[in-house]
């Protein structure tokens, strides 16, 4: 099992409080450190069955001030999320074959 995790994000805390609390080992990917390469986040898109325009985190101020009402490809969306890692939406958790959005943590509840 894999969080990709941001320490300073209560809902991502909070996920991993859950997976901790269920026992589970995990593997904790600060992904604003070490951030996914484009065929991970590709992955994980496809795990998550979402668009990569659907992961995008849209009230961050590089979003709003660069992004808002232009229109990309999905290849170009990974590469921008690549480029500006705080705008992929957190925490991602990733247990073999699926993944889901912490959002709310108790997503994870799924996976346990």
């Amino acid at each position: 099992m894999k969080i990709y995790h941001n320490p300073r994000c209560s809902k991502s805390r909070q996920t991993l409080q859950l997976i901790n609390d269920a026992g589970k080992d995990v593997e904790i990917i600060e992904y604003l450190k070490d951030v996914p390469t484009e065929e991970e986040l590709k992955s994980i898109i496809d795990l998550l069955g979402i668009s990569p325009e659907q992961l995008l985190r849209k009230n961050e101020a590089i979003f709003k001030e660069q992004f808002k009402g232009r229109s990309f490809s999905d290849e170009e969306w990974i590469k921008i999320m690549i480029g500006n890692p705080k705008l992929i939406e957190r925490p991602i958790v990733v247990d073999g074959k699926k993944a889901v959005l912490g959002r709310p943590p108790e997503n994870v509840l799924s996976l346990l």
